[in-house]
């Protein structure tokens, strides 16, 4: 998945691919495998965000997530990728729910 984000000094539009995990109620859950990714920390800024998978895009809001939420998140983002997710947890984690109405297709 690609989430554009606005760039929290710059103000312009950054992109980035990120791995995610969807819910059963349509958000979708991502998490940074570092400390400060870039996107993650433009997200704790300004969380409105645009998110592209495949040939849909939509507006979203991002919402941090914490505790036992966040850790259910990580261990299902590290089945779903593997190994090489296993450096999840130590970035911010978000729950990407949709702006509603605001589902576009190309």
């Amino acid at each position: 998945m690609i989430v554009e984000t606005r760039g929290r000094t710059t103000g312009r539009s950054a992109r980035a691919a990120v791995g995610y995990i969807e819910a059963s109620d349509g958000s979708l859950f991502v998490a940074g495998g570092e400390p400060a990714p870039d996107w993650a920390l433009n997200l704790l800024a300004t969380p409105e965000c645009r998110l592209t998978i495949a040939d849909r895009s939509w507006a979203a809001v991002a919402e941090p997530v914490e505790g036992k939420e966040r850790n259910r998140g990580i261990a299902d983002l590290i089945l779903r990728y593997g190994t090489p997710a296993e450096r999840l947890g130590s970035g911010p984690a978000f729950r990407l729910r949709s702006c509603e109405g605001q589902v576009e297709r190309p």
